[in-house]
């Protein structure tokens, strides 16, 4: 029973971080690209709609039921809001939910779905607009650290050298593909995801992180260029980066 209790607060406190994920995921690139933008604090104002700017009920944010019965459309001005508010909510609520019922240690539990929600948070800003910001890398890079300091999963130095060889690497790869073509493959901020995930992984994981994420970015790119008929410019390698990081680290704790 007690542990039927503790998985349904680990899905409830998922659902929770997923209606914070999304006001994360909106307001940080607005701040970045517009700091004066009225919703660029995550903190300040309140829930509001992004339309008609009138502040959400507090009977109106709860997770997942709010949407629903207010059928998905602002209750002031009936503008829709997007389905992928309660998606966000709902995988956090179900992945918090799955990880406390398969790993009885509450710091793995925690440890895996704070990491979890960094890298869809990062996932979804850069799917969006190709940005993977600074205020969620390298507090993720540093929380990486900090939790090998405190729990000793593995050697510290071990974290220290994955996240120093995760920025390395793709800071080489980005510099020869400028000198080789005269563009920028990618942007900086991939880098510094990369440098998070070695230190949480550890260096060892990162060749199987890179080769991971490569693979799922060819896959989405062959299935948008032949299934839907779409050649995109730019794909975004966050995405793919952060379910190959994410996948490693869940391996190494069902392994350890």
């Amino acid at each position: 029973m007690d542990k039927v209790i503790e998985i349904m607060l680990m899905g409830g406190v998922g659902l929770l971080m997923g209606s914070f994920m999304n006001v994360v995921v909106f307001r940080v690139p607005s701040g970045i690209n517009d700091p004066s933008a009225p919703l660029s604090n995550i903190a300040w104002p309140g829930s509001c709609c992004p339309q008609c700017m009138h502040p959400i009920r507090y009977h109106d944010n709860i997770p997942l039921l709010s949407w629903i019965w207010l059928r998905g459309h602002c209750r002031d001005c009936h503008a829709p809001i997007s389905v992928r508010y309660p998606l966000t909510e709902g995988i956090c609520g179900l992945v918090f939910a799955l990880v406390a019922t398969v790993f009885p240690l509450i710091p793995d539990a925690l440890a895996i779905c704070l990491l979890f929600w960094f890298l869809l948070a990062l996932a979804q800003i850069d799917a969006r607009h190709f940005l993977l910001p600074d205020k969620l890398t390298l507090p993720l890079l540093w929380l990486g650290l900090l939790y090998h300091c405190i729990f000793a999963r593995m050697e510290l130095r071990d974290a220290v050298y994955g996240a120093i060889a995760g920025y390395l690497t793709l800071w080489l790869v980005y510099q020869l593909f400028r000198g080789l073509t005269g563009k920028e493959g990618m942007g900086f901020g991939d880098f510094k995801l990369l440098a998070a995930l070695g230190a949480w992984c550890g260096w060892q994981a990162l060749p199987s992180i890179l080769l991971l994420s490569s693979l799922f970015g060819l896959i989405y790119a062959l299935g948008q260029r032949f299934l839907i008929g779409e050649k995109q410019p730019h794909i975004a390698f966050g995405p793919w980066l952060s379910l190959a990081g994410w996948a490693s680290f869940l391996w190494q704790n069902l392994n350890g």
